[in-house]
């Protein structure tokens, strides 16, 4: 598989930082200004940025939307052991948006970012 690209609008770039590279174990690749990172882990290139700047992924729409953080579309990381890395991401003081739900194909939680944007643990069936 070839790295896939995923661009999070975040508020905090540093802090989206802290938390992707501490809580999550992502490699920074990149931080060359207030306004952006690049992330790494396995073949997930994570591109983080900020709200203001002067990178194009922060410019307003046509319409006058502007770019910004939380919904629904989401990152799927998988774990080993979903009880685990829920417990240990709440003593770091993560905030999930739900419990551990259990579906045909394994667990799922959702944890937020800093800036809200939702990161989906999996932990598949069988393990």
């Amino acid at each position: 598989m070839s790295t896939v690209s995923v661009r999070y609008i975040v508020e905090d770039v540093d802090a989206a930082i802290a938390f992707y590279k501490d809580a999550l174990g992502f490699a920074l690749g990149m931080h060359p200004a207030p306004s952006f990172a690049m992330l790494k882990k396995g073949d997930l290139r994570l591109l983080l940025n900020g709200t203001t700047g002067p990178g194009g992924a922060s410019q307003p729409m046509p319409d006058g939307r502007r770019p910004a953080p939380g919904g629904w579309n989401r990152i799927q990381l998988e774990v080993a052991n979903i009880e685990d890395e829920v417990e240990r991401l709440r003593a770091a003081g993560a905030r999930f948006r739900n419990e551990i739900v259990t579906g045909i194909g394994g667990k799922q939680v959702l944890v937020d970012d800093p800036a809200g944007n939702p990161v989906e643990l999996f932990q598949p069936s069988g393990n």
